[in-house]
């Protein structure tokens, strides 16, 4: 089976104990995760700079403005013939306001408290970002242990 690649970036927008997430809608590539929460982001274009479509991605999907602050560092997934390498950062919400993405790949968009994550269902890329914005690992690798 050949490996496709995909380049996507994504923001850790937390503010007063909550992060904000966006809801999948279902996708003819993984019907699977409809209904589930991710971070706010998506596939880079060609030419585009993981920087620039992070941002873009975060007002698609949830109607902020938000202006990335840091590198968090880079999680990579192989699964079904699909290699994502994801590029996550930690950012702010700088203006706009909340609204769902009209045809697009998630359906809604809100805050949720931090603590309420264990029971909310939520895509692992969710845990990984989080991993990565608590414990900062030096080379950006959550390496051994990442949740998956």
């Amino acid at each position: 089976m050949r490996t496709r690649l995909r380049l996507a970036a994504y923001a850790v927008l937390v503010s007063d104990g909550r992060i904000l997430l966006s809801r999948l809608v279902p996708h003819l590539r993984d019907r699977s995760a409809a209904g589930l929460w991710t971070l706010p982001g998506g596939g880079v274009d060609p030419g585009e700079d993981p920087f620039d479509a992070v941002v873009r991605e975060v007002g698609e999907e949830t109607g902020h403005r938000a202006r990335m602050t840091a590198l968090l560092g880079v999680d990579s997934l192989v699964r079904d013939g699909l290699h994502s390498v994801r590029v996550l950062y930690e950012g702010e919400v700088t203006g706009g306001e909340l609204r769902a993405e009209p045809d697009g790949s998630t359906d809604l968009a809100a805050w949720h408290p931090l603590d309420a994550l264990p029971g909310l269902p939520h895509v692992e890329l969710v845990d990984a970002g989080l991993r990565l914005w608590r414990e900062r690992p030096p080379a950006g690798h959550l390496g051994q242990g990442s949740p998956r």
